[in-house]
């Protein structure tokens, strides 16, 4: 969900949206000629995965030391990469038993039942809701940066951050008022070449500030600050939702594996270098939202615009399987404008209350992303492989649910006293 449909821009149930808008449809005649070649896979994999996430790295490395983060970022690229592969195997073992198998929720409701489905809608649920908080947050604290017209408050409702949100809210009540929204859909590529466009600005600026005054930075910080990298880490590389659909379009089912790999490697060594150079670029001046480093000047102010309207228009689209859900639980599966209304203020007045970009993205990434991306697929892959796996393959399983539950404890604990820190300074 990237900062437009990546990081999870497919419920857990069948969507009304294309899930990867790269993907071919299954409907046209031939079979396997509409499915993905690798190359198609590799970029459908980018984009599911790169997000806002991104944005935050460089002040994440500010905490934890350049060389930490970078270790961080790598194990957690490398055991998301080895969760999605878990969901993959239990799929496969499930596929004559099971054969319409689409979705994470639909794994869940075939491996635990109706139970499994609740967890897989809970957890989804909270993390689009969570990218979308994220959102506003970036437009919100992006327009105060560029446009400081409004004088700082003492209420977090009346903050320059919150009069933005409070302007953005009406528009935003009437995109997600849209029934389907499948022409949005198209934005999500856009927004990746935008994205990939910033980044390059972005680096850019920060190989001239290095160059022009190079500050101190340390490799590794203190021991509570790996917490709080690791939930950030989680957050940027949290894609395991649309990780069935794209290994259901892939052509070559046998080198999915092969490609996802490649895919994760390549945007883990991507993360590393944008995280490391953004650091060492403005050392302890640098802030929750790389952007707002950037100098003044047409070029950076088009990047960080061009990426706010970007978020603006995807925020309907990420929003959409909140709706799936929530008009099926309390309104019997038919839309319902004033629900969806409801949840826009409440994600508008929750953006208003964080403080800080990427202290809220460590939060989400050590509560929600930690059981999403690693408890529900090793619990999985042990209720459908338990009974046939010899104790390593066991013991591997139940040392994951036990790591991930330990680490959404511990890290949303940390993760909550750093944003309470932010808030009272």
């Amino acid at each position: 969900m990237g900062f437009g449909m990546g990081n999870n821009g497919a419920s857990s149930s069948s969507s009304r949206l294309d899930p990867a808008p790269l993907l071919p449809h299954h409907g046209s005649a031939g079979g396997e000629i509409g499915l993905s070649s690798q190359p198609k896979t590799f970029a459908n994999v980018f984009i599911a995965v790169v997000g806002a996430g991104v944005l935050g790295l460089p002040y994440t490395f500010s905490h934890t030391g350049w060389a930490a983060g970078s270790l961080l970022l790598f194990v957690v690229a490398a055991l998301t990469f080895y969760c999605m592969m878990l969901l993959v195997a239990c799929r496969r073992r499930l596929a004559d038993e099971h054969p319409k198998i689409a979705s994470f929720g639909d794994l869940g409701d075939a491996v635990f039942g109706a139970h499994g489905r609740s967890a897989v809608d809970v957890m989804l649920v909270l993390s689009q809701v969570s990218f979308c908080i994220g959102y506003l947050i970036f437009i919100s604290n992006t327009m105060a940066h560029l446009y400081p017209i409004f004088a700082p408050s003492a209420s977090a409702l009346l903050s320059p951050k919150a009069l933005f949100i409070w302007a953005m809210l009406p528009f935003q009540l009437g995109l997600n008022s849209i029934k389907t929204l499948t022409l949005l859909a198209p934005l999500s590529i856009f927004a990746d070449v935008v994205d990939l466009g910033a980044m390059g600005v972005v680096l850019g600026q920060d190989v001239a500030a290095w160059l022009a005054e190079p500050p101190p930075v340390v490799a590794f910080g203190g021991p509570a600050a790996l917490l709080y990298g690791l939930g950030v880490s989680v957050y940027a590389f949290e894609g395991v939702g649309m990780v069935l659909p794209l290994e259901a379009e892939a052509a070559n089912k046998r080198k999915f594996g092969v490609t996802l790999g490649l895919s994760m490697a390549f945007i883990a060594v991507m993360y590393g270098l944008f995280g490391v150079m953004g650091y060492v670029a403005f050392g302890d001046a640098t802030r929750d939202i790389i952007t707002t480093n950037l100098g003044a000047g047409w070029l950076s102010a088009a990047v960080q615009l061009g990426l706010c309207i970007n978020l603006f228009f995807t925020m309907p689209v990420m929003m959409n399987p909140v709706y799936e859900v929530a008009e099926r639980l309390l309104h019997g599966k038919r839309y319902c404008w004033w629900l969806r209304w409801l949840l826009v203020v409440v994600v508008g007045l929750a953006a208003m209350y964080v403080p800080n970009f990427t202290d809220f993205l460590a939060l989400v990434g050590s509560s929600v992303c930690v059981v999403l991306g690693f408890v529900l697929p090793a619990s999985f892959h042990l209720k459908v492989f338990g009974a046939e796996m010899g104790w390593p393959g066991v013991l591997s399983d139940v040392l994951l649910v036990v790591l991930g539950l330990a680490l959404a404890v511990f890290g949303t604990y940390t993760s909550l006293l750093q944003i309470f820190h932010s808030s009272s300074v």
